[in-house]
Parts: structure tokens; C-alpha cells; sequence
């Protein structure tokens, strides 16, 4: 029979939790833009869904960037001046202490604003890649396929290839193309869990959507931290409803013997 918390977190969930996180060999945790939200990044979609007018789907694709890659520039370089100006929250402050404390422990995230990364997470996988990164458009042979490239502002946009000059790519995944091969390549690893939390995230969209199902039939114990009910509440064994950096601060509280 699944479990289910109130709108106020039961302190019983939060150290079933904790006692779960103490006793598995292996965790998964799968993070979106909740996680976020209280360092400040905007939503994906930006306010009301809308850029200057345009829509995400218009613009976070390989056809509009090769159609007018200076105004695709444009947008990604609000959103690293945007993202450059915010910090790592408690939650992932925690899940960072999580990554180098938890044995077997796996952090996945849906997020491309490093923060992550930039709060000591050890061995991030990375489903739709990083703001942080960038690429050759042309794939020329000169350069890596993807490289680290944290400048907020440009010279010119869209900037260039060191190697050929062609039009430089952000490094995330866009609508349409396929999941970076190095994530894929640890989908094993992440469904080999005793416990999966999925944080954060209304866990719909796929492939990542699919590691909650996945790992629930393999015998994990799922767990859900999110403020509101999402799609994946009704398929967890227990549903913690609050903000991240809330609730895991409790559950980390508890695993490390403090009163929650």
C-alpha cells in the first residue's frame, strides 16, 4: 500500500525517508526545475511562455538556429547572464553532500544550469546537456565535440568556431534531437537503485520520464518531492509535498541525527 504525506510534510515521511537512505546501496535521484526555483533560474518557458514573442519550441531547435542563429544566440545569452547570477540553494547543497557521502549514489538531472555542478555534485549525468557548454555547428574535426565555455557575454553573436569559424551551438539537447549518448550510456546505472527520488520535476518528460516507471519495476522504492501534485504523485510509493530545499534539508537533517 503507497504512503501518501498531507500538504505539511509528516515528520513519520521524513525519516522513512532518511532511514531508506541510510540503508540502500544504491540511490538514483532525478532532479528538474524545482530544484531551482529558489536560486532565482527562470522557468524554462520563461514568463508566460514567451521570448520576445516566440515560443521555446520555435526557438530551442537545430532548424531555427540554422535559419537565424543570431536571434537563437540572443536568447541563451539572457540565460546565461540570467543563470551566472544565481547560487546554489539547500537543495542542492544537500544532494551534493548526498553524491559524496551515499554509496551507490547517482545524481541524474533534467537541468541545464550547472548548479548542480557548481554546488560540488559529484558526477552529474546530464539528460538534456549544459548551458555551460558549447559545440561547432559544422562538427568540424578541429575541436572537441562539446566544450566547457562559461562566458556570459560574447563578442559577437552567434560566436565562432576556433578551429573552421562556423556558428559555435549551445551545448543542450533541443527539441528533436536525441538524448547525448554519454547519458544513455548510464541508464543502467541509474535503474540499478534501491531507492529513486524524483525531485522537483512533474517527471513527464521522456526518456527521464521513463526512469521512474523503470525503476519502480525493478523493485525501487520511490519517492516524489514536489510542491504540487504532478503525473508521477499517483505512481510513487510516497509523495512529499513541499519545495526542495525544504524537504531535503529535513531529510538530511534526520540522516544526520538532527531533529527534523
Amino acid at each position: 500500500m503507497h504512503e501518501r504525506s498531507s500538504d505539511d510534510v509528516r515528520e513519520e515521511h521524513v525519516r522513512a525517508v532518511a532511514g531508506r537512505l541510510r540503508a540502500a546501496r544504491a540511490v538514483t535521484v532525478l532532479t528538474g526545475a524545482g530544484v531551482s526555483a529558489a536560486s532565482g533560474v527562470p522557468t524554462f518557458r520563461g514568463r508566460d511562455g514567451l521570448w520576445r514573442r516566440r515560443r521555446v519550441e520555435e526557438l530551442a531547435t537545430p532548424a531555427a538556429f540554422a535559419r537565424d542563429p543570431r536571434t537563437v544566440w540572443e536568447w541563451y545569452a539572457e540565460r546565461r547572464a540570467a543563470v551566472a547570477r544565481c547560487v546554489p540553494n539547500a537543495a542542492h547543497e544537500v544532494l551534493s553532500r548526498w553524491s559524496r557521502e551515499l554509496p551507490g549514489f547517482l545524481l541524474v538531472t533534467q537541468n541545464v544550469d550547472g548548479l548542480h555542478e557548481r554546488a560540488g555534485t559529484a558526477d552529474v549525468v546530464r539528460f538534456h546537456g549544459s548551458l555551460w557548454e558549447v559545440g561547432c555547428w559544422a562538427g568540424c574535426a578541429g575541436v572537441p565535440r562539446r566544450w566547457r565555455d562559461e562566458r556570459v557575454a560574447f563578442d559577437d553573436l552567434p560566436p565562432r568556431c576556433p578551429s573552421c569559424g562556423a556558428p559555435l551551438r549551445p551545448g543542450v539537447v533541443w527539441f528533436g534531437e536525441a538524448i547525448p549518448t554519454e547519458a544513455l550510456e548510464r541508464l543502467e546505472q541509474a535503474l540499478a537503485c534501491e531507492l529513486f527520488l524524483v525531485v522537483g520535476t512533474s517527471a513527464v518528460v521522456y526518456p527521464a520520464a521513463g526512469l521512474l516507471d523503470a525503476a519502480a519495476a525493478r523493485g525501487a522504492f520511490t519517492v516524489e518531492v514536489n510542491p504540487f501534485a504532478t503525473d508521477a504523485s499517483g505512481r510513487v510509493d510516497l509523495a512529499l509535498r513541499g519545495p526542495a530545499e525544504d524537504v531535503l534539508a529535513r531529510v538530511d537533517a534526520v540522516l544526520r541525527g538532527a531533529p527534523g
